[in-house]
């Protein structure tokens, strides 16, 4: 996120900020984002490396951004919300984004699509009966841009209309979301005065609410993932806080509506995204405060263990990711702490042994 919307590096911002800064913010990010198209995206990977899987590069995202949200749905992935590299185009809106473009993994080409009513940052994103909803995030209110909301909107892809839904019960941005049987788990937050441990349950055929066991470990900027019947809340931080990292890995078993602890995440990290590929959850990506993270780690739930894999060639926070036809599309986010954007789609291909488990 951009440094003139930051009270700290270490913090999710400051609810005042000036127009100068927002501009200069784009300006004077320390490095420069890196796009799909540089050296260092398309460099090969490591013979060791290649055991884990390799990178390829794919066409960049028609703007820089970061704080996305990402989903598949249909085959193609859609990348939602965020903050925008300021420009004059944006000063008003203090770049943030309702962005909504639409990227074809077939034909490798991003389209446009239309906007969400708002602008929206840091949203929970999942996809039930053909829609895309998002849900939660940070909206602006006047000059303060970390207002949590609670609103729910769904994009009906055949209309290229969006709607707006039954609100969440509880207001917040930094959440994840999961989806499990037709059904949408908004789980965790942050809603500006402390976490958020609620577990609430979207059910899109009644356009109803309702309230599961809470998340044993409150955080935000958390991972989820669904595999198995069951749901995975990956990593994340304390109270905004990414020099406060966590590695908690905690399992929600719907059935019982019981949350348990498993095997944590090898490097404590939040800002992340996850995505399920061969029965094997991976995670990617992240902040702290010793910079961005290239950690791409795989976790298999039979085993409660996890693997080092190819490490990203753009370390990225604020990502998203979503996995189509035996790769995982890495997309957006900032290549270093605070103020960065890309436009990044960097494509994971796991090792030949596709669906089988690292030694």
């Amino acid at each position: 996120m951009p440094p003139s919307l930051m009270s700290s590096k270490r913090g999710l911002g400051s609810p005042v900020m000036s127009i100068q800064g927002l501009l200069l913010a784009g300006l004077m990010a320390s490095v420069a984002p890196v796009s799909a198209q540089s050296s260092q995206a398309s460099q090969p990977v490591s013979q060791s490396e290649s055991d884990r899987g390799v990178w390829r590069s794919a066409a960049p995202m028609l703007a820089k951004r970061t704080e996305v949200a990402v989903a598949v749905l249909g085959g193609k992935i859609y990348v939602v919300g965020g903050f925008e590299k300021p420009g004059l185009s944006n000063v008003m809106s203090l770049s943030i984004t309702p962005s909504l473009e639409v990227y074809d993994p077939v034909t490798d080409r991003w389209t446009a699509k239309a906007p969400l009513p708002v602008g929206l940052h840091h949203v929970g994103i999942g996809v039930a009966g053909g829609r895309l909803y998002v849900i939660g995030g940070y909206a602006r209110s006047g000059i303060n841009i970390w207002s949590p909301v609670a609103t729910v909107y769904a994009y009906d892809p055949t209309t290229d209309r969006w709607a707006e839904r039954a609100p969440m019960p509880t207001a917040r941005g930094a959440l994840a979301v999961a989806e499990l049987g037709g059904k949408l788990y908004a789980i965790g937050g942050f809603d500006r005065k402390a976490n958020v441990a609620a577990v609430e349950v979207y059910d899109p055929t009644l356009d109803r609410w309702e309230t599961r066991s809470p998340l044993p470990t409150p955080r935000d900027h958390l991972a989820t993932a669904t595999l198995d019947g069951k749901i995975y809340a990956i990593g994340g931080r304390v109270n905004g806080d990414y020099g406060r990292n966590l590695a908690v890995v905690e399992m929600y078993d719907p059935l019982a509506d019981r949350w348990t602890g498993v095997a944590d995440l090898p490097t404590a990290r939040s800002g992340i995204t996850a995505s399920v590929l061969n029965g094997m959850i991976y995670v990617f990506g992240g902040e702290g405060s010793s910079g961005t993270f290239r950690e791409n780690e795989a976790y298999d739930p039979q085993r409660d263990k996890w693997w080092p894999m190819a490490p990203m060639p753009t370390a990225r926070h604020g990502l998203g990711s979503a996995a189509v036809e035996g790769r995982i599309y890495v997309i957006g986010g900032g290549p270093t702490p605070g103020g960065s954007f890309s436009d990044v789609n960097e494509v994971f291909i796991p090792s030949s042994g596709a669906g089988s488990r690292p030694d």
